[in-house]
C-alpha cells in the first residue's frame, strides 16, 4: 500500500471502547474466539467482533505473535513477523495452524477455569465456546477443535484447511467462502474434510466474494488505496458475514433455531447452499 496516511487506521472510528466494563450474570455469556488471516492483525475482524459483542457474546480476538507484521504486548514491546518469510516452506500451513491451536487453548485457559485471569471470566459459560477465523484463521479453527474439546463449534471463512482430521470431527462446523471454495473448485481441501465432518455441517459459497470479503479490508480499501476484486459491496459482504456467523453461534451456543442455515434465503440471494456430493450449489 502506498499513498495512504500513516494514521488512517488509528483515526478510523469503531463502536468499541477500551476498558469497557463487562456486563452479565455468572456463567451465562457464550464466548467466540476470532483468528485472523496470515500476517493480518485481528483488528481486521473488528466489524464481526462488534456485532457479536452487541448481541451478548464475549469475543476474544487473538493476535498470533510472530505471524502478523506487528503484535504489541502490554508494556509496549512489539513482536514482528518472524514467520512471514517462511510461508513457502514444506508443511508451513500445518505448523501454523498447530501453533494457533495452542495459542487458542492458552487464551481459553486465561478466560475460563481455575487459571482465569480476565476480570470478567466468571461471566463466561465454559460449555458455550465457538471459534471462527478467516483464511488460515479458519483452518486454525478446525485444528483448535481437534486439540481442545472446549470448543463446541467452528467456522472457516474462506480458509484452505491444513490440519487433517482422519479420525473425523463430530462437533458442528460451517464452511463459508468465495467461489474458489465451491465443491470441486480450485481448492480441494474442503471437499476432503467435508466427508470427515460427521456432525452438523453446512457449506456456503458467495460467488461474488473475494478472499477479503469476510474481513474489514473492503470497508477500508478506498481510504487505503487498495483495489478489491469481487461483485459484493463492502457493506453487503459485511452484512452477510455478520448475519450467517451470528446465526451459526446462536444455533449452537444458544440453541436458538436458525432456518437461515437450512436453505437458500430470498434475503440473501448471493449465498449458495452447497451439496458437495453432487458438486452443486443452489
Amino acid at each position: 500500500m502506498t499513498g495512504a496516511p500513516y494514521d488512517i487506521l488509528s483515526r478510523t472510528r469503531t463502536n468499541a471502547v477500551r476498558d469497557a466494563e463487562p456486563d452479565g450474570r455468572t456463567s451465562t455469556l457464550p464466548l467466540v474466539v476470532l483468528s485472523p488471516g496470515f500476517t493480518m492483525p485481528v483488528s481486521t475482524l473488528t466489524a464481526l467482533a462488534e456485532d457479536l459483542a452487541s448481541h451478548g457474546y464475549v469475543v476474544a480476538g487473538v493476535d498470533h505473535a510472530y505471524e502478523s507484521y506487528a503484535t504489541t504486548f502490554p508494556g509496549g514491546r512489539v513482536a514482528t513477523c518472524v514467520a512471514c518469510d517462511s510461508d513457502r516452506d514444506p508443511g508451513f500451513g500445518s505448523k501454523v495452524v498447530g501453533v494457533r491451536a495452542a495459542d487458542v487453548s492458552f487464551v481459553l485457559d486465561r478466560l475460563t477455569g481455575p487459571r482465569a485471569e480476565w476480570e470478567g471470566s466468571s461471566l463466561v459459560d465454559p460449555s458455550a465456546i465457538a471459534m471462527a477465523g478467516q483464511s488460515i484463521g479458519g483452518a486454525a479453527a478446525l485444528a483448535a477443535m481437534r486439540a481442545d474439546r472446549r470448543i463446541r463449534a467452528g467456522i472457516d471463512l474462506d480458509g484452505t484447511t491444513y490440519a487433517r482430521i482422519p479420525e473425523g470431527l463430530s462437533r458442528p462446523f460451517l464452511f463459508m467462502g468465495s467461489a474458489e471454495h465451491r465443491p470441486g473448485g480450485r481448492d480441494a481441501s474442503w471437499d476432503r474434510d467435508w466427508k470427515l465432518l460427521t456432525g452438523w455441517k453446512r457449506w456456503l459459497v458467495l460467488p461474488g466474494a473475494n478472499h477479503q470479503s469476510f474481513t474489514d479490508v473492503p470497508l477500508l480499501a478506498g481510504a487505503l488505496g487498495v483495489s478489491i476484486a469481487g461483485d459484493l459491496s463492502p457493506a453487503r459482504s459485511l452484512t452477510i458475514t455478520r448475519t450467517y456467523v451470528r446465526a451459526f453461534v446462536d444455533l449452537h451456543l444458544r440453541r436458538e433455531p436458525q432456518p437461515l442455515l437450512d436453505e437458500p434465503s430470498p434475503r440473501f440471494p448471493e449465498v449458495r447452499h452447497c451439496a458437495p456430493g453432487g458438486r452443486t450449489c443452489e
